[in-house]
């Protein structure tokens, strides 16, 4: 059967055709920088390929050029919208009422609806996709595979939160974790590499929404996004970790509105408040020419991934792998140095030329004499929806 897997992120929409269950890939692309001057729309079949610069204001937009890709009548994968038999889509947050994959219903929908308050740059966006999918592909099913699902692991003295027992007893507040599916896929790669009975993997997980977790013995114990995606380590536009002292400070000293705090925090801080740009291509190209905000946003950056490290490493004492992915963490050579940098405490040791080689594939850069594992894995969320989704309609 054919599975159309639709990984809408913040800014961008990943894509993949895959026939199942032989894994194969009928095409793939991406739109992202959705809502910024110049969109990039990429289109990959076979050995043809697009990829162009054009308009993309929203989301909608952007999942309608993906179809019209699909469907176009000399190059497109597929015929008409029947060829489709199950549109996988990527959801955020599933709170305390979803902790696996899911077929979805008016139900599922309304509770996708109801947890954008808790992940308000994404869950819109997730349930826009598969509306959108419901209207051009109705005989398809359509399947919910959580983000936060992963992270259902994590004990309760890392998930709960020092306030009253009430708002986790009556009101779920806890750290529920995100890029679940990501992290999942990558480090299950690292397990199949380490080939050890017990291991203990940190993963970094670098896009335009940033996290890392620890994975121990194949399942999460801790990771730094919470209660909704927006702390942590430092993103594209959200700040990630900060006293949230300084929330009440706006309020009533400055005098912003809750409203205009959540955009503060979550639309224009990270390196974007940082730098005034949020695409790191960019902030990196400014920061070679020597702008000082640029080169201190990037040193930022990898300082506070480094004290998840080491946290992390505590927490497992001790560390096998150190993996890089998504799309900062598998092409940002400038950022993995960084972060590696003055760790051999650790047993982290980069061999930069290593480091620097361009390459689309799972590779190690550590130096022989590193006792931690410096992997960089290209995660592929479409392909563990695809396997999960179509697990879920044959089982």
């Amino acid at each position: 059967m054919n599975i159309l897997i639709i990984n809408t992120g913040s800014s961008s929409i990943k894509y993949q055709l895959v026939h199942m269950p032989s894994e194969s890939v009928l095409c793939s692309g991406m739109v992202d920088r959705i809502g910024l001057e110049n969109a990039n729309l990429k289109y990959v079949k076979e050995d043809y390929e697009v990829d162009e610069s054009l308009q993309v204001p929203t989301h909608r937009k952007g999942l309608e050029h993906v179809i019209e890709m699909l469907l176009d009548p000399v190059n497109g994968a597929i015929s008409n919208a029947n060829e489709i038999n199950i549109v996988g889509h990527r959801v955020v947050h599933g709170g305390t009422a979803f902790s696996e994959t899911t077929e979805i219903t008016a139900e599922v929908k309304d509770k996708i609806a109801a947890l954008s308050k808790l992940a308000p740059l994404h869950n819109p966006h997730n349930l826009e996709g598969i509306l959108i999918a419901e209207e051009l592909f109705p005989n398809a099913k359509q399947v919910a595979v959580f983000d936060t699902a992963f992270h259902q692991t994590i004990p309760l003295k890392s998930r709960k939160y020092a306030i009253p027992n009430e708002f986790y007893d009556k009101h779920g507040i806890q750290l529920y974790g995100f890029h679940g599916t990501s992290h999942k896929y990558v480090t299950e790669k690292a397990i199949r590499l380490l080939n050890k009975k017990t291991t203990k993997i940190i993963s970094i997980h670098l896009g335009n929404g940033c996290s890392i977790t620890a994975v121990q013995n194949g399942q999460s114990i801790d990771h730094s996004l919470g209660f909704a995606p927006s702390n942590g380590l430092i993103m594209g536009s959200r700040s990630g970790d900060i006293d949230h002292s300084l929330i009440f400070y706006l309020v009533e000293s400055l005098g912003y509105s809750l409203a205009e705090v959540n955009e503060l925090l979550n639309k224009k801080s990270g390196m974007l408040g940082l730098t005034g740009y949020s695409d790191l291509r960019e902030i990196q190209a400014k920061a070679s020419e020597g702008d000082t905000q640029c080169q201190l946003a990037l040193e930022m950056n990898a300082y506070r991934i480094k004290k998840y490290i080491g946290a992390y490493s505590a927490a497992m004492n001790g560390l096998d792998a150190l993996i890089f992915t998504a799309g900062i963490g598998e092409n940002s050579s400038y950022l993995r140095e960084l972060v590696c940098t003055e760790m051999d405490f650790f047993g982290i040791e980069m061999d930069i030329e290593k480091n620097n080689q361009k390459s689309s594939d799972f590779r190690e850069i550590q130096k022989k004499s590193s006792s931690v594992k410096i992997l960089v894995i290209p995660t592929n969320e479409e392909l563990e929806i695809a396997k999960q989704s179509f697990q879920l309609l044959n089982s």
